[in-house]
């Protein structure tokens, strides 16, 4: 599967998309208000099925609601039961049941068999109304589903689903594994140069080259012009086309640090991949790690870029490790595997007691990583990665 995303152009006749994903809020809404009532009068969960049949009613008796597909509708019902799902699954994490939200605010709707039609070129059928798109890439393969999407600035986009089948790829192997450690003050730092065939099977140590990529903290770059943007937006009057206009404006310059900061993780991705076929990352709490120091971790994005370096390594065949949260790789020596007690956060290197080598900070945890990761990848991974070691 794959997912392709398109601009739409900028036309009066987007009004009628904007106006099914306003339809598709106010269904949206009701859905969440008829399952509430249905816990209150029966005390069980409402299911799918019965929503679906029950709207399908309604909706023929409300030509506002028939603006929107009846497949469209479906995905909405099948999205709250998800959300539900997800809630009934992780209750005692602090996860909440969906709740209502602001029809302006409502982003998208689905369809999925049926309700569209692509006509060539950059032309889409959607419901009776043809619509052009900036058609960037081609098309290939089946598409499974389409979505319109509305950003915070109006703006309208397609999102496609595509299974590609089968397609052949081209694959690099490099033979190398690395562990990379996250930080504050070093985005990764990576110990690459390691051979993965000797320290799999032959337990060798390998001279380590470290590496430690800076993130460019695009947030903080542009902490100035977003704190004007938004005094500027909390001075115009509520309601008001000025406030509007500059609502707008805030929007843009934060659609503008995500936009820069993906493309950064999208190359970072590839660049890594290309270079290893093992990547080991520590399992980190990142939502512990914002309460602590809020802004920075948020401005780092890691997680995002985990999903990110994932799907890409997916793609090209290659293997990411995750080792154990409690394991103490900053604390413990690399050389000699001596664990310290404690060891405080304003410390970047010491001295083991045992050995009395220097480790730095990061570099003694990318190492580490590096070493539990390979020992924990077992040989019918490392044979799908690189078929070589296997022979």
């Amino acid at each position: 599967m794959k997912t392709l995303k398109f601009k739409l152009y900028q036309h009066k006749r987007n009004r009628h998309l904007k106006r099914m994903i306003n339809a598709a809020g106010v269904i949206y809404n009701h859905c969440i208000a008829l399952h509430k009532c249905y816990y209150r009068m029966w005390g069980k969960h409402l299911s799918c099925a019965k929503l679906q049949a029950h709207i399908a009613k309604l909706r023929k008796r409300n030509l506002f609601w028939q603006s929107v597909g009846s497949q469209a509708v479906q995905d909405i019902c099948q999205r709250i039961e998800k959300a539900y799902q997800l809630f009934f699954k992780h209750n005692k994490r602090g996860v909440r049941p969906p709740g209502f939200k602001k029809v302006k605010k409502y982003k998208s709707f689905t369809l999925k068999q049926a309700g569209y039609k692509f006509l060539g070129g950059n032309k889409v059928k959607i419901g009776s109304r043809v619509y052009k798109f900036w058609k960037s890439r081609e098309i290939e393969g089946t598409v499974k589903t389409l979505t319109i999407k509305r950003t915070p600035l109006g703006e309208l986009f397609m999102v496609v689903v595509v299974d590609e089948g089968n397609k052949p790829e081209i694959e690099v192997k490099t033979g190398k594994i690395a562990g990379f450690d996250f930080g504050l003050k070093t985005f990764l730092t990576c110990s690459n140069g390691t051979c993965l065939e000797k320290s799999l099977l032959l337990g060798e140590p390998q001279d380590h080259v470290f590496r430690k990529i800076e993130s460019p903290e695009f947030f903080k770059q542009s902490l100035n012009a977003i704190k004007i943007a938004s005094r500027q937006h909390s001075k115009k009057l509520k309601g008001s086309s000025n406030r509007e206009r500059a609502r707008k404006n805030l929007v843009r310059k934060y659609e503008d640090i995500s936009h820069r900061r993906r493309d950064w993780f999208w190359k970072l991705a590839h660049e890594l991949t290309d270079k290893f076929d093992v990547l080991c990352f520590e399992t980190l709490n990142l939502k512990g790690m914002q309460r602590l120091w809020g802004r920075k971790i948020s401005d780092l994005a890691f997680g995002e870029f985990l999903q990110i370096l994932e799907w890409v390594a997916k793609k090209k065949n290659k293997l990411v490790v995750f080792i154990d949260q409690w394991y103490p790789s900053t604390k413990t020596c690399s050389c000699c595997g001596h664990v310290l007690e404690e060891l405080d956060l304003s410390i970047r290197e010491w001295r083991c007691p045992s050995c009395q080598s220097v480790n730095g900070r990061d570099e003694n945890a990318s190492r580490n990583i590096c070493a539990v990761g390979a020992s924990t990848v077992g040989l019918s991974d490392v044979s799908r990665v690189i078929p070589a070691i296997a022979v």
